[in-house]
């Protein structure tokens, strides 16, 4: 029995040795990639030898993209958000980006994370955690406060902090996907020029049903030539291109996004690709989108580049200065005084 146990615990010690060192490889193959091949590598990259195809989403001067509609100036994705974004005298934005869940009665409402626990008081009123608005109606989900955690950028105060009822404001609630667009597309500050970032949260049935009706709503309010589809599901992805692949312009997904960053770092052609859009981080881990020669390889195919979620104004000036298409902020006014002076 111990000489079972001894030979256990060797064979334990020697499984640990072989993942630590398969582990080790994929760091320094990784490190590799990421840090070496961009200093040896060819910066005169050619990109595609044909006309890059005409993306008007590729800006000279970067487009201002409120994400979750400046959700750092006001409680994010709520009316109080998008009415600054439009409403402000000291700034403008380009884009609104937003994300959509699907609720139990089949609405399409704004909301970023799986869970109403963050951004509301939901834990409260249903006394657990991991509270998923596909197991709520939209009635059942208005009466939340959507700004029960929003902390002021500038005083720290908690304005809407616990607030319930018919005390909590409109403009605070849970928003649907056509009440927004009412509002915007009506708005005579946007007179239907504004574009939109709306990305799919759900996947699996939900994420094709809540496609299916966003497709729907942006045919019936006119905006889908104005409109880049964003998920980061890869079944998302694949039902988008089995169904609306010549109706839609999608961003690239996360594999999308590595393909098209070993295909820059080895000077390989990148071939057609699915997307007209990168949307990307600056610096993530070890890897850096936001250098020069990676947003010219992205324009030489037609591929417009946008950055998230960038709040830092040093970094809006360099993204500026290495030709961004797109800043995508939660403080809007920060990129929007970096980039114009103002």
């Amino acid at each position: 029995m111990k000489k079972e146990k001894k030979e256990k615990k060797k064979w334990t010690k020697k499984k640990k040795i072989i993942v630590f060192s398969i582990v080790g490889v994929l760091v320094a193959l990784l490190l590799v990639n990421a840090i070496i091949l961009p200093i040896t590598a060819k910066h005169d990259r050619k990109g595609s030898e044909e006309t890059p195809k005409t993306n008007e989403h590729i800006q000279e001067v970067p487009a201002i993209s409120a994400h979750r509609a400046g959700g750092g100036e006001a409680p994010e994705q709520t009316l109080s958000a998008f009415k600054l974004c439009l409403e402000s005298t000291d700034y403008e934005v380009d884009i609104l980006e937003f994300d959509l869940h699907i609720t139990k009665d089949e609405q399409l409402i704004l909301l970023h994370d799986d869970t109403l626990d963050r951004t509301s008081n939901a834990v409260e009123k249903y006394g657990r955690k991991d509270v998923k608005a596909s197991e709520l109606t939209l009635a059942e989900i208005l009466e939340l406060n959507m700004g029960e955690s929003f902390v002021h950028p500038e005083t720290n105060e908690t304005p809407y902090k616990g607030l319930r009822g018919e005390d909590i404001p409109s403009d605070v609630k849970i928003l649907t996907l056509e009440s927004i667009l009412d509002y915007v597309e009506k708005s005579a500050k946007t007179d239907g020029s504004m574009k939109y970032i709306i990305e799919i949260k759900d996947s699996g049935a939900n994420g094709k049903k809540a496609m299916d009706k966003l497709y729907q709503t942006m045919v019936e309010y006119g905006i889908v030539n104005r409109t880049i589809i964003g998920t980061f599901n890869d079944d998302i992805t694949k039902y988008l291109d089995e169904k609306y692949l010549d109706k839609i312009t999608r961003s690239a997904s996360i594999m999308e996004v590595l393909d098209f960053y070993f295909a820059f770092l080895y000077g390989d052609d990148l071939g057609e690709v699915k997307y007209s859009v990168l949307q990307i981080p600056y610096k993530a881990f070890i890897y850096n989108f936001g250098t020069k020669a990676i947003i010219d390889y992205a324009h030489s195919y037609g591929i417009a580049t946008q950055f998230w979620t960038i709040n830092d104004a040093e970094q809006i000036a360099e993204l500026q200065e290495n030709g961004a298409d797109a800043i995508i902020t939660d403080y809007p006014s920060i990129a929007y005084e970096v980039i114009y002076g103002k």
